[in-house]
C-alpha cells in the first residue's frame, strides 16, 4: 500500500465515531448546494409546469419558505450536539427510542430510494444522445460508477462533490444570464416570443386553478429532498459550529436563485403549454433558443445534476447504516470501515438495494420516475417533521434549564415551527389524493410493519440497544477500524484505535 493511502488510514485522527473530520468549508457549501439541485428541478419541474402553468413559481417560493424555517431548526440541533447521526440522534433524544429508530430506518430508506430516482433521470437524460439504449442498462451503469466512487476517502469524496456542484451552479448561472440576455436584447430563435408576458397571457398565471396548483406541491416538496444533507456530514466536517451555520444561511439565496429565479426566466422564455411531462425544462427552453449545441450541453449538466445528487445519496446511506448498527439495531458487520475510513459495508448493502430503481426501470420505464419520488417525498416528509418536532423539545428543554442554550437560534418562535408541521401535513394529504402518487400509500403500511416488527423483537432480544449510546456498537466499530488500521499498515492503538466507533452522547 502507498504511503499516501497509509497517512488516509492513520490521519488525521478520526472523531469519536472513527471518521476523518475532512471536508472543509467550500466543500461543506457545495454539498449543501448538490443535495438539493438534481432530478426534482431538472426533470419533475417539466411535469410540474404541465400540471400547472406559472404559478409553479409561487409553490416553489411558498414551499422554500417552509424549507428554511426546517432548516433553522436543524442548525440549532446541529450546533447544539453535531453527529453524524443526526436526525436519528436528535428523534432519540427528544422523542424516544421508536422515533430514533423509524428515523434512521426511513432516512436510509429515503436516500435508497432517492438514489434509484437518480439513476433513473439520468438514464433518461441519456437517452437525448442515444435513445436506442435500454433505460435499464444505464441505470445500471451509473449505478455501480457511482459505487466505486463512494469507497475512497471522505475528503476526496468532497473534492468531486465539489466540482460536481460547481459545474450545476455555473450552468444554471449561465442559462439565467443567457435567459435574460433573450428577454432584453431578443437574439437568438426565441427572441421574438420570449416575453415576460408569458408568465400570464396564456390563461393566467394560474391557466389551471388555484387547486392545480397545490397539487403540485408533492413535486416540489421532491425538488427540495437533499437540503438536509448537511446534517448528516455534521460528523466529518472540520469545523460544525463554522461550516453548518454558513451552509444553512445561504439556504434562501440558494432558492431564490436555483429555482424561483430559473423557473422566472424559462417560463418567460418559452409559453408553459410547450412543456412536456418527462422533458427537461431547461432543456427544452434552450432548444427552442437555437444555440448550437445548447440543448446537448444542458443535458450534460443536467446529467451531472443527477450524479451529484445520486452520489451524495450513497454518501448518507451509508453514514446513516452504519449509524444503526452502532446502536445495535442494524447487523454489527455494517459498523466496518474500511482502510480509508469510509463506511464500505454500508454503502454496499444500500447499493444492492439500490440496484431496484434498475429492476423498475426494466419492468416500467415510463413510471419508474414518478413511483419512486413518491415514495422518497414521505420519506423526506417524515424526516422534516422530526427535525421540527425534535427543535420544538430542545428548546423547551433549553428554556427550562436542562440543556445549554443554542449558539445557532433559529428565528422566530414555536408558531413558524408548528406551521411548517402543518404544511408538511398538507403535502402528506395531496399525495393519498393524487392517483400517481399514491404508490407510496401501499408501500408505507408495509415499510411501517416492518419497522414495528423490528423494533419488537429487537426490545425482546436486545432492549439496551434501543437506549444505546456507542456501548457495544462503539466497541466493534472501533474493533473495525483498528482492524482496517492494522492491515493498512498503520498501528493499533493510540488516537486512532481508542476512540474509533464511540458514539455520540445523549439519545
Amino acid at each position: 500500500m502507498t504511503q499516501q493511502a497509509t497517512d488516509e488510514a492513520t490521519g488525521p485522527v478520526p472523531d469519536e465515531e472513527g471518521y476523518q473530520r475532512g471536508l472543509g468549508n467550500r466543500q461543506i457549501q457545495m454539498i449543501a448546494i448538490g443535495g438539493a439541485i438534481g432530478t426534482g428541478l431538472f426533470l419533475g419541474a417539466g411535469t410540474a409546469i404541465s400540471k400547472a402553468g406559472p404559478s409553479l413559481i409561487l409553490s416553489y417560493a411558498v414551499a422554500g419558505v417552509v424549507i428554511y424555517v426546517i432548516m433553522r431548526a436543524l442548525g440549532e440541533l446541529l450546533t447544539y450536539r453535531p453527529v453524524s447521526g443526526s436526525f436519528a440522534e436528535y428523534a432519540r433524544e427528544f422523542l424516544g427510542p421508536f422515533a430514533g429508530f423509524v428515523t434512521g430506518w426511513t432516512y436510509w430508506l429515503f436516500w435508497v430510494v432517492t438514489g434509484m430516482a437518480e439513476t433513473t433521470a439520468a438514464a433518461v437524460y441519456v437517452r437525448f444522445w442515444a435513445p436506442g439504449i435500454p433505460q435499464w442498462t444505464t441505470a445500471l451503469a451509473f449505478l455501480l460508477l457511482l459505487y466505486a466512487a463512494n469507497l475512497i476517502s471522505v475528503k476526496l469524496f468532497g473534492e468531486i462533490e465539489f466540482w460536481f456542484s460547481m459545474v450545476k451552479v455555473t450552468a444554471i448561472l449561465g442559462m439565467i444570464l443567457i435567459g435574460v440576455g433573450v428577454l432584453t436584447l431578443g437574439f437568438s430563435d426565441a427572441g421574438d416570443t420570449a416575453s415576460v408576458t408569458n408568465l400570464w397571457q396564456d390563461g393566467g398565471f394560474f391557466p389551471k386553478g388555484i387547486g392545480a396548483t397545490v397539487m403540485t406541491l408533492q413535486i416540489v416538496m421532491f425538488a427540495y429532498l437533499g437540503v438536509e444533507l448537511v446534517g448528516v456530514t455534521a460528523g466529518e466536517s472540520e469545523d460544525p459550529e463554522k461550516t453548518l451555520p454558513r451552509a444553512i444561511n445561504t439556504l434562501p439565496l440558494r432558492i431564490a436563485l436555483f429555482y424561483v429565479g430559473a423557473l422566472v426566466v424559462i417560463l418567460s422564455l418559452v409559453p408553459w403549454s410547450e412543456f412536456q411531462p418527462g422533458v427537461s425544462p431547461f432543456v427544452a427552453a434552450f432548444g427552442k433558443i437555437g444555440i448550437p449545441a445548447a440543448a446537448g450541453i444542458i443535458n450534460f449538466v443536467v446529467l451531472t445534476a443527477a450524479l451529484s445528487s445520486c452520489n451524495s445519496g450513497m454518501y448518507s446511506t451509508g453514514r446513516m447504516l452504519r449509524d444503526l448498527a452502532l446502536r445495535r439495531q442494524a447487523p454489527g458487520r455494517l459498523t466496518r470501515l474500511n482502510a480509508r475510513r469510509t463506511p464500505a459495508a454500508a454503502i454496499t448493502v444500500s447499493c444492492l438495494l439500490m440496484g431496484a430503481g434498475v429492476v423498475l426501470n426494466y419492468c416500467v420505464p415510463e413510471r419508474a420516475f414518478q413511483y419512486i419520488t413518491s415514495i422518497a417525498t414521505v420519506c423526506g416528509l417524515w424526516t422534516w417533521g422530526v427535525i421540527l418536532a425534535s427543535q420544538i423539545r430542545y428548546r423547551a428543554a433549553w428554556r427550562a434549564g436542562r440543556l445549554p442554550a443554542p449558539t445557532f437560534r433559529a428565528p422566530g418562535g414555536n408558531w413558524s415551527r408548528w406551521l411548517a408541521l402543518a404544511f408538511l401535513g398538507l403535502v402528506a394529504v395531496l399525495i393519498a389524493i393524487d392517483p400517481d402518487a399514491r404508490i407510496s400509500l401501499y408501500v408505507f403500511p408495509g415499510w411501517a410493519l416492518c419497522l414495528a416488527a423490528g423494533y419488537t423483537v429487537l426490545r425482546r432480544r436486545d432492549p439496551a440497544a434501543l437506549h444505546a449510546d456507542g456501548g457495544a456498537g462503539a466497541d466493534a466499530a472501533g474493533q473495525a477500524t483498528r482492524q482496517a488500521t492494522r492491515q493498512s499498515g498503520g498501528q493499533a492503538g493510540g488516537p486512532a484505535g481508542d476512540g474509533d466507533g464511540r458514539a455520540g452522547t445523549g439519545g
